[in-house]
């Protein structure tokens, strides 16, 4: 059953996570960072961060009901998006990087998943009027940022001094990655909020191919690099549910 509000969404993302802890499922990495941008979420709606808190928890539910019915879907064997099966499919292997499990996951959530959230969750096909609040999100995606990064650091402990090398640029190109996924996903809301529904079912499948091609290349990102996240691989201590965990903290 769809989840009906964001406390729903929270209680199965909690389900969710103390599953995969369980099964030591690396399918709980994006569940953790998933949970705790939601709580965020939450936070910012009951401070009136929002211009229309209501409208904001609609399009939370609308869009995490896309996450968790792929989740679902691919745990009883059917089929969901290209998008999410790769991410999915990806848990199952020793190789990437935490990094790039939580980037997998967003790519699919944000790139294919948000912009079609959005256009779902207006009336009157008036999406203009969402604008400022979907930019807010950018605010706590952000404001998340150095947490997440922290919680990496404690997987791989190196990365604080790889930090201190680059002088942050590592957050400034995952900020400015994030930016620029938010941006295609409202123009995608733009697109499909006009469309007939044949037309939507259209756009979306090519949306999820695009979403799947640029998967892909998060997994296989050119030997150089490649190379790189293999020794960061190595260098990643701790099991799986204790890598659940410290992203959930």
């Amino acid at each position: 059953m769809n989840a009906q509000s964001i406390d729903q969404v929270i209680n199965d993302l909690d389900k969710i996570i103390q599953e995969t802890k369980e099964s030591k499922s690396r399918l709980g990495y994006f569940a953790a960072l998933y949970r705790k941008v939601t709580i965020e979420v939450k936070k910012g709606i009951n401070e009136g961060r929002f211009d229309d808190g209501e409208r904001m928890e609609k399009l939370d539910v609308i869009f995490a009901n896309r996450y968790l019915e792929a989740f679902h879907q691919y745990k009883n064997a059917e089929n969901p998006s290209q998008a999410w099966k790769l991410a999915f499919d990806t848990t199952q292997h020793w190789r990437p990087t935490v990094l790039q499990h939580l980037l997998i996951g967003m790519n699919a959530h944000i790139y294919l998943d948000l912009g079609i959230a959005a256009a779902q969750c207006v009336e009157n096909r008036d999406i203009s009027s969402l604008r400022g609040d979907f930019d807010k999100i950018n605010q706590i995606l952000a404001s998340l940022l150095n947490e997440v990064q922290q919680d990496l650091a404690k997987v791989w402990p190196l990365l604080k001094f790889f930090d201190l090398a680059v002088d942050d640029l590592d957050e400034i190109l995952s900020r400015f990655g994030i930016e620029l996924a938010r941006g295609h996903a409202w123009q995608v809301a733009k697109d499909i909020v006009v469309c007939t529904p044949e037309e939507t079912e259209t756009k979306i499948h090519e949306l999820d191919q695009e979403t799947y091609r640029l998967g892909k290349m998060i997994l296989a990102p050119g030997k150089l690099l490649q190379m790189t996240l293999l020794i960061v691989r190595l260098g990643e201590l701790g099991t799986v549910p204790k890598t659940i965990a410290i992203l959930e903290d």
